[in-house]
């Protein structure tokens, strides 16, 4: 496999099993517990409601002015917004995430890690019409027993599953300066690296001894490609994916500590 200059990837760099998607960001596939998505649900349920009542109020005020086929028909059209409309824009909008999943740390993600589409949402908003709303949740609490992954009916007809994006207790995600790549590392640009690139960087990097070969080798390219990219100039001939994530990703952190001490100590002198 090559990578800026062509090195062989060993199998003895560094150390759940991420995607990569086509947006260059890596998702551990952690299912969300299902006490977790039903308070999600709840909290979701209770900003429709608020809503439904809201908009109810606002269009009995307006009907006093207006005929009743009118009125019906913006009714009927409110609760469709509700409904379906709104966990579809939002969770569209915001790449998987409504209110209640917000605030919970959970995110909607296709079953291969790929972001929630517009259309998947819409599948989940249409089918949660029924299996929330007109089975009281039923449906999706049957469904969602019976699965590891806690999906309800919405997510087998979109293709997606809820995942966690909060998880406690992890490792030290510090990357260390492969020796050799530290005197080009300091000369790099790197204001255009994204930090969702780098975060994809980073979870590959600490997580490579626990991939497969042949996944190691391929998403290693990927993400390699992407980060060449986005900084300048590219490292030595040779050097391989790992040692130049880690590179990138060590000198990233150097440049942000160094900024933050400029910045504390700027503040002390100020005062």
């Amino acid at each position: 496999m090559s990578y800026p200059g062509g090195g062989e990837t060993r199998d003895d760099v560094y150390g759940v099993t991420p995607l990569v998607t086509g947006d260059a960001v890596v998702l551990e596939l952690r299912p969300a517990g299902f006490a977790t998505r039903a308070a999600a649900i709840a909290i979701d349920f209770l900003v429709q409601v608020i809503a439904l009542i809201a908009l109810g109020l606002l269009v009995n005020w307006i009907g006093v002015s207006v005929d009743f086929a009118a009125t019906s028909a913006v009714s009927l059209a409110s609760t469709i917004l509700v409904i379906v409309g709104y966990p579809a824009a939002f969770e569209s909008i915001s790449r998987g995430r409504s209110l209640g999943k917000m605030a919970l740390g959970l995110r909607v993600v296709g079953t291969d890690g790929s972001p929630e589409r517009f259309r998947q949402a819409l599948a989940r908003a249409l089918s949660g019409f029924v299996e929330l709303w007109m089975t009281f949740g039923v449906i999706a609490l049957v469904t969602s027993m019976l699965n590891r992954d806690g999906r309800r009916v919405g997510d087998f007809v979109a293709g997606t599953m809820v995942v966690e994006e909060r998880t406690g207790g992890r490792r030290d995600t510090a990357v260390p300066m492969p020796p050799h790549l530290a005197a080009w590392a300091a000369t790099t640009e790197l204001s255009r690296l994204s930090p969702e690139t780098a975060n994809a960087a980073r979870q590959y990097v600490l997580r490579y001894g626990e991939l497969a070969e042949h996944t190691r080798h391929e998403m290693g390219s990927q993400l390699a490609d992407t980060v060449a990219s986005q900084i300048s100039p590219l490292p030595p001939p040779g050097t391989t994916p790992p040692y130049f994530l880690a590179a990138v990703l060590a000198e990233r952190r150097r440049r942000s500590l160094e900024a933050m001490n400029a910045e504390g100590q700027g503040r002390q002198e100020r005062r």
